[in-house]
């Protein structure tokens, strides 16, 4: 018999009660009509329930012209011929699109359990597609590091290392509930496998994928290090550089004080106070001084 497929976009709990095609608990359907949420996002996940098994499934997108990154969830419900995915649109994205593997699945009349590895592909997929991403939005923020102020520099590191932080955090369950299938912990009761042993490793190339998701995204927070110790070290420099100028006033000025404070000294027989070209003397000394303290301070290459 060939599968059903039902596909619900945001659904209310009357709605979802007349899908489903079994009894399910109340914490499944309370995960299932409960709105999209951002900041506490529901765990990844593939248990079985008895007669039916649960998922949730997190898919993460980057929308490069808002730098955000927004979560996609989507729940599961599969039976022995039934397939219920239940999608939920975040309050700043776009829901899961799966219009098109809805199309090749009921056409080639795939059953539950290879239905269930498609989406999971599509997910792991799509971590691929965000840490590439990632990646890219790490290279730009470095190549904009010499001309952005340290605040917009600081600021985006800030947001990037959040970013890599909560994909993170959905990325290890989300694998963790692959293995589940792939280690056959999660079948149905009454006998009659829903994942196959062919299935099983179809889930294998899934996991490898997400693996691969997670070596890529420990390589992003390397290069988010990165970044931020080749900030450091401008702001660093930029300050040793503002640093040298004031030192070189600060050393310029010197010898010129000295000598104004040496002819300012309240002695009567100071000899130049009585000679006719003190006054240009003392102009003349403080210039070639200070030239001459110049001319040494490029000689030993510090200016």
């Amino acid at each position: 018999m060939p599968t059903s497929w039902t596909d619900l976009l945001d659904p209310s709990i009357e709605q979802l009660r007349e899908q489903l095609p079994v009894e399910v608990h109340v914490t499944a359907i309370e995960q299932l009509t409960a709105p999209a949420r951002h900041g506490d996002e529901p765990r990844p996940k593939m248990v079985s329930q008895g007669n039916y098994v649960f998922g949730v499934l997190l898919v993460m997108r980057v929308d490069r012209e808002r730098d955000l990154v927004y979560h996609q969830e989507i729940d599961l419900v599969l039976t022995r011929d039934r397939v219920v995915t239940v999608r939920k649109t975040p309050e700043r994205g776009q829901a899961f699109d799966i219009a098109a593997l809805i199309d090749v699945c009921r056409r080639d009349g795939h059953p539950p359990g290879q239905i269930a590895y498609l989406l999971v592909d599509e997910v792991a997929e799509a971590y691929l597609d965000l840490v590439d991403d990632l990646q890219d939005e790490i290279d730009e923020l470095e190549d904009q590091v010499e001309d952005a102020t340290n605040e917009q520099v600081r600021n985006r590191i800030s947001d990037l290392r959040h970013d890599l932080l909560r994909v993170r955090k959905t990325l290890a369950p989300t694998r963790d509930a692959v293995r589940q299938v792939v280690d056959n912990r999660v079948e149905l009761d009454g006998g009659g496998e829903l994942f196959p042993r062919d299935v099983e490793l179809h889930f294998g190339d899934a996991l490898d994928k997400l693996l691969r998701a997670a070596d890529a995204l420990e390589t992003s927070r390397d290069l988010l290090s990165g970044v931020r110790d080749y900030h450091q070290a401008k702001v660093a420099n930029d300050q040793n550089e503002v640093m040298k100028v004031l030192t070189v006033i600060a050393s310029a000025l010197l010898l010129p004080t000295f000598i104004v404070g040496l002819y300012g000294q309240n002695f009567r027989h100071i000899p130049e106070l009585g000679w006719a070209q003190g006054y240009g003397f003392s102009w003349l000394l403080i210039v070639l001084s200070t030239a001459a303290q110049l001319a040494w301070f490029r000689h030993k290459r510090w200016i």
